[in-house]
């Protein structure tokens, strides 16, 4: 009832749409969704979906943006997803993004500063200040978020109790190497990062963006919002470069042919 309550007045395109609800031939309510069939980003970093450079950075850039672009719309509708994770994140065949599972989202009006909640799942991805108080934020959602950016990066999953123990939560170990300037020994390899500067140079701009998100207090951390803003200012920045190489390319060429032309030879 909660879902049915949220995703009935809310409209977004990377967002999953609730068609209706049931209890036909059941006792319980069943939630109609509409069909995502490219499974979760969870399962094509570290799942059953993986394969060997199916997602490349740009693609994984335009996941962090989608994802971003609906957290952000649910904040500014006053609503806290609570449980932003990359087993939420729903892919098409174009892998384009649709958040789901609103089950443990609520209603955050504006005239209230916290939502205080029972002890939630998935330890990975809480800010460290819950256990203290339990009590969220749309601060929460950011932190969590800085999680996935992590997981975007490395390909690996957000809790692994088979690493070492200094390593067993996947935010833990991103801020300790990207304090150190060690953000080379995380990325992973199929990105490119070792081998093309462009790449490179987003991926460190992204890693110091999850490092603002993944701060303990929660006034340290941006608003979904900025984080989109800056997301998307790494995008087009790299799209401004990669335009600017074809212009250079194309006065080359230019060059290249004027000077050869008899017109313009050292004899005339």
């Amino acid at each position: 009832m909660n879902e049915v309550e949220i995703l009935t007045y809310l409209r977004h395109q990377n967002l999953v749409s609730l068609y209706g609800c049931t209890t036909h031939h059941c006792r319980e309510l069943l939630l109609v969704y509409e069909y995502i069939p490219n499974g979760t980003v969870a399962n094509h970093l570290h799942g059953e979906r993986v394969k060997p450079r199916s997602l490349c950075w740009t693609t994984r850039m335009s996941i962090a943006i989608e994802t971003t672009s609906a957290l952000a719309y649910l904040h500014a509708s006053d609503v806290i997803h609570r449980d932003v994770k990359t087993n939420i994140i729903l892919l098409d065949n174009n892998f384009c993004v649709k958040v789901a599972d609103f089950g443990l989202s609520c209603l955050f009006p504006n005239d209230i500063t916290h939502v205080s909640t029972a002890p939630q799942r998935n330890p990975g991805y809480v800010h460290p200040q819950y256990h203290e108080c339990y009590q969220l934020t749309d601060k929460s959602d950011v932190y969590s978020f800085g999680v996935v950016l992590v997981e975007l990066i490395l390909s690996k999953p957000a809790m692994d109790i088979s690493r070492h123990r200094h390593e067993i939560n996947l935010s833990t170990m991103a801020i300790n190497k990207i304090q150190n300037h060690k953000l080379h020994e995380l990325v992973d390899p199929c990105l490119g990062f070792d081998s093309d500067y462009e790449v490179r140079k987003m991926i460190t701009k992204v890693a110091e963006l999850a490092f603002q998100c993944l701060q303990n207090e929660s006034d340290s951390r941006p608003f979904m919002e900025n984080v989109l803003g800056v997301l998307k200012g790494i995008q087009s920045e790299d799209c401004a470069m990669k335009n600017a190489e074809v212009v250079d390319i194309h006065k080359d060429d230019v060059v290249l042919l004027t000077s050869e032309s008899p017109m313009l030879s050292p004899s005339r």
